[in-house]
């Protein structure tokens, strides 16, 4: 009798916790991301997701009471994940744009961010303007807002669109390309990276980009959790403790040289 009784607590113990663990999945908060852009979006030294939008996620996940996984996707697959329901949110250094929002639902911005050139350290580039000409190529990442500028200001280039940033920074090292237009971090870093082949030309007067966490159309019950953790996060200086703890050096080297924080004059 003892044993019979000791074996029905196990099954009801074991009931719960199966319960308990369907729970959790069920109120599990999936967000879509592409780990190639450190620092934003990257890897680990052990593989694990990492960098500021993996902080920012998370901390959201504390707000809303829910746990948090990330899923590593390719640039063009994210916004299929969303309209799909493989995902709840995307936050991967994503521009608010207009033919996005057809699509796909966008928070108030949380950052922001101008383009820049890396350009051939052998080349006649001082501007951007310099590459609106017949025999001028350009490299793009596919689908990026620089692929956008490109087509949009520079008709007269050979615009030559690459899967991912590593391959636009090759073409332009190796000659291949007078220029790749991307975000300034990024043409920054890639700079550093390459001081004998490249040089670095900032594009002025340019509109600035915002970047948005993407929602399912119509989740509006998620988009306005969204908001609202964006104002507090800022209000508590979240973006503040990121910068220090992934971007210190580039926010020195942004400061010195007059650029726009990623992360200035937002939610004042």
């Amino acid at each position: 009798m003892k044993k019979s009784i000791c074996t029905i607590i196990v099954l009801i113990c074991s009931v719960l916790i199966i319960s308990g663990c369907a729970q959790d999945k069920s109120n599990e908060l999936v967000v879509g991301m592409e780990l190639a852009y450190p620092p934003f979006e990257t890897k680990d030294e052990y593989g694990n997701p990492a960098g500021v939008s993996v902080d920012f996620a998370k901390a959201f996940g504390e707000y809303a009471g829910r746990p948090v996984r990330i899923e590593n996707i390719s640039w063009d697959g994210l916004i299929p994940a969303l309209q799909t329901g493989k995902v709840d949110m995307v936050v991967s250094s994503m521009t608010i744009k207009e033919e996005r929002l057809e699509k796909v639902d966008f928070s108030k911005p949380y950052a922001k961010s101008l383009l820049a050139l890396l350009v051939n350290s052998r080349s006649d580039v001082g501007k951007a303007e310099d590459l609106d000409q017949a025999g001028k190529v350009v490299a793009v990442k596919t689908g990026s807002t620089g692929q956008i500028y490109a087509e949009k200001n520079l008709a007269k280039a050979k615009i030559i669109p690459f899967p991912d940033e590593s391959a636009c920074v090759t073409e332009v090292s190796q000659g291949k390309a007078d220029a790749f237009i991307y975000d300034q971090l990024t043409i920054y870093r890639n700079n550093k990276k390459n001081p004998d082949t490249t040089k670095a030309v900032f594009i002025p007067f340019q509109g600035v980009e915002y970047w948005g966490v993407g929602v399912k159309k119509g989740n509006q019950e998620l988009l306005d959790q969204i908001n609202a953790f964006i104002d507090e996060f800022y209000a508590q200086n979240g973006f503040d403790a990121i910068t220090e703890k992934y971007l210190k050096e580039e926010k020195e080297a942004f400061d010195r040289n007059g650029f726009e924080w990623f992360f200035s004059d937002l939610h004042k």
